[in-house]
């Protein structure tokens, strides 16, 4: 697992890119990503998505451009951080990426991974092992993502993700997010 060091600096504009395929809750985890940022942080930030006529299976993707100042501009023009929880996904937003970019991937599901500086977890393992249910694989990358780049405070988004899980699923979802940020907290390298 090769790590690259934590976003020190950002440009007024930071662009997230979280990719998969339907069913693995990634327009959701987007969706909590921005609430978060944007009413939980005050920064201003816009989400689009996009995803394949399959309802389960297709192609699927969320976007978020996260500002301090004004957001010219909603689509992403080059990534600062790719979630690529498929070979495909990995495959095809790849190139999208900034050259020091940040690439976060599950490591069970993306094989062959085109770049030696990358961030891989098993996720979708992870949630049917560690809290006993594969949906929260993304919520799992969300305490990743915010724990690599400090893009958003982590009480926001635990109070996003809580008021966003469906009921019933708040304890799994908590500590889906907790996991997600302490197996990051293992790999990061020191300032």
């Amino acid at each position: 697992m090769k790590a690259t060091s934590k976003i020190k600096k950002r440009e007024d504009r930071f662009e997230i890119r979280l990719s998969g395929s339907g069913g693995q809750g990634l327009i959701l985890a987007g969706v909590m990503l921005a609430e978060a940022v944007g009413t939980g942080d005050g920064k201003n930030v816009v989400q689009t998505q996009s995803y394949g006529p399959e309802a389960r299976g297709g192609a699927s993707r969320s976007d978020l451009v996260i500002s301090e100042g004004e957001i010219y501009y909603p689509k992403t023009m080059k990534l600062d951080l790719l979630l690529a929880l498929t070979q495909e996904a990995c495959d095809k937003y790849y190139p999208d990426l900034k050259e020091n970019g940040i690439l976060v991937i599950d490591s069970v599901m993306v094989t062959q991974v085109p770049t030696k500086r990358y961030y891989g977890f098993p996720f979708m393992r992870l949630a049917k092992e560690e809290i006993g249910q594969v949906m929260v694989a993304n919520v799992i990358a969300l305490g990743a993502i915010a724990e690599l780049t400090d893009i958003v405070s982590r009480d926001a988004l635990k109070n996003v993700v809580l008021r966003r899980a469906p009921r019933g699923t708040e304890e799994k979802n908590q500590k889906a997010l907790e996991l997600g940020m302490a197996i990051t907290k293992k790999v990061k390298k020191p300032n």
